[in-house]
């Protein structure tokens, strides 16, 4: 069985392995103290030229996701997301279960708009209603989003000047961040990301790493006392080393980005069989995840050699399914995924 179902199946990038297995029996200090979380976070400084930015790293993104909405809202406030939003669909109610509501928009691209934002902002204050109301308190924004979907440089610009204009807080979830940034229908770059949020997070369990996110806190107002929050949520690891080493390998020589690239070429090759062989694209999407609908008895047929993750029912005899690369996928599984189409 050849898997397309996500982009985590495989355990980490081989550089990765080899570094945590040369410093398996050093001894360092623990909770991300020690030397070589200090050398990935000047790394990512100067990748995003960010030098006054804060970067913590944390186990997971649910944790991260928990960790970031629960340190900027207070108890009365919601965070405003696309209705697809991973925080809204994937995290079992882990915003709620913490205090704070998730205020879904409508969304048919996985995107909000400055607009959207701007709207909820105003129905709110100018409801007669607003002190029994959910405040908006912030907005989540995912980049690439859960359909695949990209932000413009114009987009992200847009809204967090309207978060500034209502002065609450803009936080990006970088889960695939790196299958973003090596999309050619991106045009932001690094040194964007701190200038266009408050807060991001630089995704590395999807992207070549055992586990463990990079969380870039680069407003100054969100920086004071963060860690007693990572640990509350069961973000902060005692052998915070193993973390660091991780991201310490990712940014040497470009890897990161390196991986990213390899997914996204892949996963174009697979967008461009399904155009070539008439197949309907279900969304489309220009990052490592592909959205394509199938006719049952053919995605039957598929589904005895490949895995791919159900994503709805279109008709009674259609489905969309994601078909999704990784930093790991083989050229050979991709070109087997082809013919079989």
């Amino acid at each position: 069985m050849i898997l397309f179902e996500c982009d985590y199946q495989e355990g980490c990038a081989p550089e990765i392995l080899s570094r945590l297995q040369a410093t398996n029996m050093e001894q360092t200090i623990g909770y991300s103290g020690d030397g070589y979380c200090e050398q990935a976070r000047q790394l990512i400084l100067r990748k995003i030229d960010a030098p006054q930015a804060h970067v913590h790293f944390l186990v997971g993104g649910t944790q991260t996701n928990t960790a970031v909405i629960q340190y900027l809202l207070r108890p009365h406030q919601g965070v405003l997301c696309a209705n697809t939003g991973h925080i809204n669909v994937h995290e079992s109610g882990a915003i709620e279960h913490n205090g704070h509501k998730v205020l879904a928009l409508p969304s048919d691209n996985g995107l909000i708009t400055a607009t959207q934002v701007r709207d909820a902002m105003e129905a709110h204050l100018h409801d007669p209603n607003y002190e029994h109301m959910v405040q908006p308190g912030m907005v989540y924004l995912s980049l690439p989003s859960e359909l695949g979907t990209l932000y413009s440089r114009q987009d992200l610009h847009d809204i967090y000047a309207v978060c500034r204009h209502y002065h609450i807080p803009l936080f990006i979830d970088g889960a695939r961040l790196g299958y973003g940034l090596a999309s050619p229908h991106c045009d932001l770059q690094w040194h964007d990301l701190p200038r266009l949020c408050d807060i991001f997070y630089i995704g590395g369990t999807k992207q070549g790493a055992l586990f463990g996110e990079a969380l870039v806190i680069c407003n100054p107002d969100y920086q004071k006392d963060f860690r007693y929050f990572i640990k509350q949520g069961g973000g902060l690891l005692a052998k915070g080393r193993l973390l660091g080493i991780q991201f310490l390998t990712l940014f040497t020589d470009d890897l990161y980005m390196r991986l990213a690239h390899h997914a996204i070429d892949e996963a174009l090759r697979i967008r461009q069989a399904l155009l070539d062989k008439g197949y309907t694209l279900y969304r489309d999407s220009p990052t490592n995840q592909q959205f394509a609908i199938f006719e049952d008895s053919k995605l039957q047929a598929l589904q005895r050699e490949f895995m791919f993750s159900f994503w709805e029912k279109t008709d009674a005899t259609h489905t969309a399914v994601r078909i999704c690369t990784s930093w790991a996928t083989r050229t050979e599984d991709v070109n087997r995924l082809i013919e079989a189409l």
